[in-house]
């Protein structure tokens, strides 16, 4: 797979700390889509989970889910620009067979490539990285790689949703284009294969849904 550099991607200082900010060319200081979202979500869920199965554990699943996630997603950015990678830790492995899922099963819908591990941010509002993005089933498009324990529902993943969305009018703003789609490659450690697109009014929902936690987490921060 060959990398079409198409537009002109700028390299972010990240900063982390309890929100990741992004610097931009511009002097901008800007909070990151993921800790917007992190932010501004119920995490009542969470905590329900971390009492039910103990601090210790819950720790651990995090942390195995965490490393997972970071071989997988570098499997697959080698994989795009043409390199080989390997890790062949207990989690590499396990990481390398999912990447190697998501590329048999999707790939074959992605044509052409524009960036990997891409920065983006909208001026004045928010920024972040997205995965891929490039031409998936014959239209310009977001694209992000997810691993899960367990295979999910649609309803489970909205802030995965939001993600695309953002990014996508990121990207519309920074480079004049009308990227309306987004689609979340996912495999969990059973190897089971999802897909979940975005686009249509399911893409205007998911924005004005990220714009109403922007807002959110804006006031809380005032």
């Amino acid at each position: 797979m060959q990398i079409i550099q198409k537009y002109n991607y700028a390299e972010l200082e990240r900063q982390e700390g309890d929100v990741r900010l992004y610097l931009t060319p511009d002097g901008e200081s800007l909070p990151s889509v993921t800790s917007i979202l992190n932010k501004t979500k119920d995490r009542s869920f969470l905590k329900k989970w971390r009492e039910k199965i103990g601090e210790k554990k819950a720790e651990q699943i995090i942390r195995d889910s965490a490393r997972i996630g970071t071989a997988l997603h570098l499997y697959i950015e080698h994989y795009a620009n043409g390199k080989g990678y390997k890790d062949l830790t207990k989690i590499g492995k396990q990481a390398e067979k999912m990447a190697k899922k998501i590329i048999g099963e999707a790939f074959s819908d992605i044509t052409e490539v524009w960036g990997s591990e891409v920065h983006l941010y909208y001026p004045g509002k928010y920024a972040g990285t997205t995965d891929m993005i490039g031409v998936y089933k014959g239209r310009p498009t977001i694209i992000d790689f997810k691993q899960t324990n367990r295979p999910k529902k649609r309803e489970w993943i909205q802030d995965y949703l939001m993600q695309l969305a953002a990014y996508a009018q990121a990207h519309n703003k920074l480079f004049n284009t009308d990227i309306d789609q987004g689609v979340i490659l996912m495999c969990s450690r059973d190897l089971t294969f999802q897909r979940f697109e975005l686009q249509g009014e399911k893409f205007t929902r998911a924005y004005d849904a990220f714009m109403k936690k922007l807002d959110f987490y804006s006031q809380s921060t005032i």
